[in-house]
């Protein structure tokens, strides 16, 4: 069991909301978050309603200035308490076009540069046959991220991307 805590001001003041399972509406109960304590467990925390939007994905600690972390803004509408596997059999391919077409490149660990690997900006489909993934929209852990759980993604907008652009894949 999980538990993470939202903060409606920053440094982990102000209302707050405990949370132990998946929520798909917060925001009928905090108006905004600037703060977020994860006490146990993995999430993955969005700014839309019914796990849509942007999407972060959180482990155990303080986010004193949740805004500063992550670069976005103060809405998160949704949460997902993320059961993954640290590490060990992970197994992944990524396309250059939708449907799963075009070069292709599987990945067994991280890639820090993904155009340095693979030699596309863009990822436009993806199959995650083992383990949970985390891309990331830009290298160096910046940008969007979109946590990839075992299943076919035949187009960007089926893992939340805007974008086909991927920078750097981490396995979770």
């Amino acid at each position: 069991m999980g538990k993470i805590i939202f903060y409606k001001e920053r440094n982990f003041q102000g209302q707050h909301y405990e949370c132990t399972g998946d929520c798909a509406g917060l925001h009928s109960y905090l108006s905004h978050c600037n703060s977020i304590r994860v006490e146990s467990g993995c999430w993955v925390v969005y700014e839309g309603p019914n796990f849509m939007g942007h999407q972060y994905v959180l482990t155990m600690g303080g986010y004193p200035d949740y805004q500063c972390r992550m670069g976005f803004n103060d809405c998160i509408r949704s949460c997902h308490m993320s059961i993954y596997r640290r590490r060990g059999s992970s197994r992944m391919r990524i396309y250059e076009r939708p449907d799963f077409g075009g070069q292709m490149m599987e990945f067994m660990d991280d890639c820090p540069s993904v155009y340095d690997r693979f030699r596309y900006l863009d990822i436009h489909s993806c199959h995650v046959m083992d383990g949970y993934w985390i891309f990331y929209e830009h290298p160096n852990y910046r940008g969007r991220q979109y946590f990839m759980r075992p299943g076919e993604y035949r187009r960007y907008s089926d893992w939340g991307g805007y974008n086909s652009i991927i920078g750097y894949i981490m396995d979770f």
